[in-house]
């Protein structure tokens, strides 16, 4: 792909349309394999993706955040439930925004998804009121113990054992609304994904610094984040999503409702979403949670936006009553789970 007719047919194009791509941009391209970020959460195993993508990083953190609350005694969705995972999700961004990038460029601490550093984070957490004024922490040695230097989902799993988690995206919507000719290939707009300089907000609304600002050779930070769940060693649940920013959220919560409160993966997906970034300073609600619910969060302090809709998951766990797999497809949008 990087070195065949597709590189010289983008080469071409762009010579003719001033782009900046040539030939030998794609020449040194190389994939890289990465090792996976691993954490724990109640008594499952999770496995993510590393950086560049921080959807890894802060799906683990996260959960790290949240294993210090009894979830399942305050009940799905419920004012309480749903103020304190969005004060994990605001703490684990302002990480996100300081200390993410690519690892090859910036020291990205490995102690971000420590529990320990975790233990710390949650401690802030208050039942009662938001965490006013939340910024980023610093986890221990954070400069030596380092990571190695339109978004579609879809998980998978056969016979064999073999399970898949597999995030694509060309960012926005038709990525930069391009198609080199001939080829069928709609270039994308990752670029975006970049801070253009400390503190400026991108497409999503994200902020970001130093560690994730433009470099050659470079790759841009996402919030990808394909996700398998293994219990005693075997995995139960393939999941991600897309949604810029809510994919991180929506994996987190997908996880939690299969975890904590023991649903299927198609009611998992089912249940309300919410979502909090850090910056800007809102926390993005569906509005079916309910009007009590609402209510009371902003009794606590949030600064509600109420969305008909909150990003598009996928997932695969196994057959509670039998052999096999159940496959799930998010409600919110067309499409469907198929097995053979």
């Amino acid at each position: 792909l990087y070195r065949g007719p597709f590189a010289q047919a983008t080469a071409d194009w762009m010579n003719k349309n001033g782009g900046l791509l040539r030939l030998e941009d794609f020449r040194n391209y190389h994939i890289k394999l990465r090792q996976p970020v691993i954490t724990t959460y109640r008594s499952c195993q999770i496995v993510g993706f590393p950086p560049p993508s921080s959807g890894g990083v802060h799906v683990a953190q996260i959960l790290s955040f949240l294993e210090r609350f009894d979830l399942k005694k305050m009940g799905a969705n419920s004012a309480d439930f749903v103020h304190v995972v969005s004060e994990a999700m605001k703490l684990a961004f302002a990480d996100r925004a300081y200390w993410l990038g690519d690892p090859d460029f910036a020291k990205v601490p490995r102690g971000l998804v420590s529990k320990d550093y975790a233990a710390r984070l949650a401690a802030q957490i208050r039942l009662d009121r938001v965490l006013p004024g939340a910024e980023h922490g610093t986890p221990d040695r954070a400069d030596e113990d380092v990571f190695e230097k339109h978004t579609t989902h879809f998980s998978t799993a056969d016979a064999a054992g073999n399970w898949v988690a597999c995030t694509a995206t060309v960012n926005t919507s038709f990525g930069c609304k391009i198609v080199v000719p001939d080829t069928g290939v709609v270039l994308n707009n990752q670029m975006d994904d970049f801070s253009a300089q400390p503190g400026a907000t991108n497409y999503f609304g994200l902020v970001g610094a130093e560690a994730n600002a433009i470099a050659p050779g470079k790759r841009p930070l996402s919030s990808m984040s394909p996700t398998i769940v293994l219990k005693d060693g075997r995995p139960i649940l393939s999941v991600g999503a897309a949604g810029g920013p809510t994919i991180i959220s929506q994996t987190v919560l997908a996880i939690i409702n299969t975890i904590d409160f023991g649903m299927s993966p198609e009611s998992a997906l089912a249940q309300p979403r919410f979502h909090h970034q850090w910056k800007p300073d809102e926390l993005l609600v569906e509005k079916r949670i309910g009007e009590k619910v609402l209510r009371e969060l902003e009794e606590r302090g949030h600064k509600l936006k109420v969305v008909d809709s909150l990003g598009a998951a996928q997932a695969v766990g196994v057959n509670p009553n039998g052999p096999g797999f159940v496959g799930a497809h998010d409600p919110r949008v067309e499409g469907r789970a198929a097995g053979w």
